[in-house]
């Protein structure tokens, strides 16, 4: 058999191991999604009927009228028992009468704005709105080239910017990554000064005590643009508040409660409920507990500040009945999260879940984890999702390969959300008249009018044939992920931060460092 002498270069070096040029990438803010706040237009999934959601609600108050919570703060103890609820014998926890808490929970806002120094980055949250947050605590990082280590100021730095970058990541969740090597005092410090450098997107602020809340707020205000007082004018940062389950709110947590709501900045509440561990182990009874401390945390938030922005946070999933080890991604944390949509529209309040996973790397067992937690908290009708891109190891690792993954997952979660037009022009009967039966449609005027646009543009997907992909390196997602990486931090842009800002910035760091930071809890 003759063989075709233009075939036999190509066969040869697959033979060989010889790869084709590969292709040069065009920028990968060129090819990624535009900026853009997400609407869910669809009707949210409900799991449960109204009456059961009734009955949780009633067990959650039941448990804090008689169980009681407890408040390891004593100045916020004393608020809350000024605004009615009742000591216990123990003199931490306290008893909150469920008329109080249905009328302190009433004065939250449905929805709010959380403004940033670059207007095109606003965000909405609530009322259908959707923010996707980067990952964030984790104390390691890992990525293909370096491998799993500890985090550093320059992986942390680097998080930063793929979370500037990124168009469909909405707001900075937090450290993507713990910078390690920067003193536990100064931490807050040095990370806020990095990240209201190197990125204009809403920045998170840490309640870890009362003194690095304060130290944040004063930051942030600062590239905000605000003067002295005026951060209480609107929401320019949001915190993260987890309970510490089963039933107790510790000091550091309760008081960012209330330091957040009284400088009208949001607080996320969300217990960390372990169905079987630091829950009961029935999932309805996780819930009917994860409720009840999030009506806590917020009846507080509203006892500081009545309206103050607040967010219906969850977080409850199982843990691995062998190991104790919590497990993510299941479809028990599916589950819990459609019924906690639920639950916060009972409330009126918007709702945060998360996209986690327990995967070791970032390979298959991460992407079908991850997709089980994101599509059970969209179609549950989230409008935070936190912990939306990079989250490995079950919150220990942040990858700079997941990081791209979720984004091209989250990339296409935006293009399903977005709604099809019913009109001529989308029915199409002139193309279809045209063509007839038997034809083809690529070449009509419908066609090269729309082909640009017509359906999602993949960013790390390769829609190549065996032959094209396997000539280009035969790489896998999770090497093509690394790739986009590196090319988008080498491609990375810092925002403007105004002149006289940044030297104010600089200038309080380099006070608060000197005078000793924060203590350590």
């Amino acid at each position: 058999m003759t063989t075709n002498d233009t075939d036999a270069p190509s066969r040869r070096q697959r033979r060989e191991g010889h790869r084709a040029p590969r292709a040069r990438q065009a920028p990968v803010a060129a090819r990624q999604s535009p900026w853009g706040q997400l609407r869910n237009p669809y009707r949210p999934f409900e799991i449960l009927s109204a009456d059961a959601i009734e009955a949780i609600h009633a067990a959650s108050l039941h448990v804090l009228e008689t169980t009681g919570i407890s408040v390891q703060s004593d100045s916020v103890r004393a608020l809350c028992v000024e605004k009615g609820a009742e000591p216990m014998a123990d003199g931490v926890r306290v008893r909150f009468d469920r008329a109080l808490v249905e009328t302190a929970i009433a004065t939250a806002p449905s929805s709010f704005t959380i403004a940033t120094r670059n207007p095109a980055r606003t965000v909405r949250v609530g009322d259908g709105h959707l923010v996707f947050s980067t990952v964030s605590g984790p104390p390691n990082c890992s990525d293909l080239a370096g491998g799993r280590r500890p985090g550093s100021m320059k992986d942390y730095e680097d998080f930063l910017r793929l979370g500037q970058l990124f168009n469909v990541v909405h707001v900075i969740g937090g450290y993507p990554v713990e910078p390690l090597d920067v003193p536990v005092p100064v931490r807050h410090l040095v990370g806020l000064q990095s990240m209201v450098t190197l990125t204009d997107k809403a920045p998170r602020i840490y309640c870890h005590n009362l003194q690095r809340t304060r130290d944040a707020l004063e930051i942030i205000r600062i590239a905000a643009g605000r003067k002295p007082g005026e951060i209480e004018r609107e929401p320019i940062s949001f915190a993260i508040i987890n309970t510490n389950s089963p039933l107790q709110l510790d000091k550091a947590m309760v008081e960012g409660i209330v330091e957040m709501a009284r400088m009208n900045q949001p607080t996320v509440i969300t217990p960390f409920t372990l169905a079987g561990a630091m829950a009961p182990v029935t999932l309805i009874g996780a819930l009917a507990q994860q409720n009840a401390e999030a009506l806590a945390g917020i009846a507080i938030s509203q006892f500081a500040r009545p309206g103050a922005p607040v967010v219906y946070g969850a977080f409850t999933t199982n843990v691995n009945m062998k190991s104790g080890a919590p497990a993510f991604g299941t479809p028990e944390y599916a589950k819990a999260a459609l019924v906690s949509g639920q639950l916060a529209r009972r409330y009126g309040l918007p709702f945060r879940s998360s996209n986690i996973n327990t995967s070791n790397a970032p390979d298959a067992q991460a992407a079908y984890e991850s997709m089980m937690a994101t599509w059970s908290a969209i179609t549950g009708g989230v409008n935070f999702l936190h912990q939306a891109t990079g989250w490995l190891e079950g919150g220990l690792t942040a990858s700079f390969e997941k990081f791209v993954m979720d984004v091209e997952m989250l990339q296409l979660f935006a293009s399903f959300l977005r709604p099809e037009p019913v009109d001529a022009g989308s029915l199409a009967l002139d193309a279809i008249a045209e063509v007839g039966p038997g034809g083809h449609f690529f070449a009509t005027s419908h066609t090269l009018e729309r082909y640009e646009t017509a359906f999602y543009a993949p960013l790390l997907s390769d829609w190549r044939n065996f032959d094209a992909w396997a000539a280009d390196g035969a790489r896998d997602a999770t090497q093509r992920a690394a790739a986009i990486a590196q090319q988008a931090l080498s491609e990375y842009e810092q925002p403007q931060l105004d002149e006289a800002a940044a030297e104010e910035i600089a200038a309080f760091v380099a006070r608060r460092t000197q005078e000793g930071g924060a203590p350590v809890n």
